[in-house]
């Protein structure tokens, strides 16, 4: 048996760590949190953002590195569904890099054969802006200003993140919290399983 998987795909401070973390406060069994923050935690200084490189081609020279690292991130979460646990992944996907990676369609594949579930995590842009100006000193996002309320990096995300926004189930996180958002989540894992 391999345990499920949920993709959370959205721009930063769109919430989907908080999502993550109501999954694994409120969902039954394990839920191991495999995503952008966790990640960052394991990739060396040099070679961060890593997977979380903004859209815009900011640094070519990463960039030859960033499939390398989704695959790797993928045949973890790979592994883990294998060994019947349960996934949550929150990551920003996009294809906004100085040239096209393809990497959504690689790491689809990694999972091929595994229960996936993709979360379109959406958010309007007016709320991101308030939670970045809100995030804790330090952290490294931009944040709007009088003459440039929303930045092009945040625009960048906004426009990138959701293409081509194919998804099983999408979510709005100015229109309900963290945990209502994991509810419908939940409600839809069953309603697919009682289709099977």
């Amino acid at each position: 048996m391999a345990g499920q998987i949920i993709i959370l795909n959205g721009a930063p401070r769109s919430g989907k760590s908080s999502i993550a973390q109501a999954i694994q406060e409120h969902f039954e069994g394990p839920w191991m949190n495999l995503g952008v923050d966790s990640y960052a935690q394991i990739t060396p200084p040099r070679y961060r953002p890593g997977i979380g490189l903004r859209p815009g081609g900011e640094c070519p020279d990463l960039e030859v590195f960033v499939p390398r690292f989704y695959g790797a991130l993928y045949e973890s979460i790979a592994a883990h569904s294998r060994l019947d646990l349960n996934v949550v992944a929150d990551v920003g996907h996009h294809d906004g890099y100085s040239k096209p990676l393809d990497i959504l369609a690689d790491c689809a594949h990694r999972l091929a054969g595994l229960p996936v579930l993709f979360v379109g995590v959406r958010c309007p842009i007016e709320i991101i802006m308030e939670r970045r100006a809100a995030s804790e000193t330090g952290r490294g996002y931009v944040t709007g200003s009088s003459g440039d309320p929303v930045p092009l990096p945040v625009r960048l995300w906004q426009e990138a993140v959701h293409r081509p926004g194919v998804y099983d189930l999408e979510v709005d996180t100015s229109l309900l919290s963290s945990v209502q958002c994991a509810d419908a989540i939940r409600q839809h894992l069953k309603s697919v399983q009682v289709a099977n």
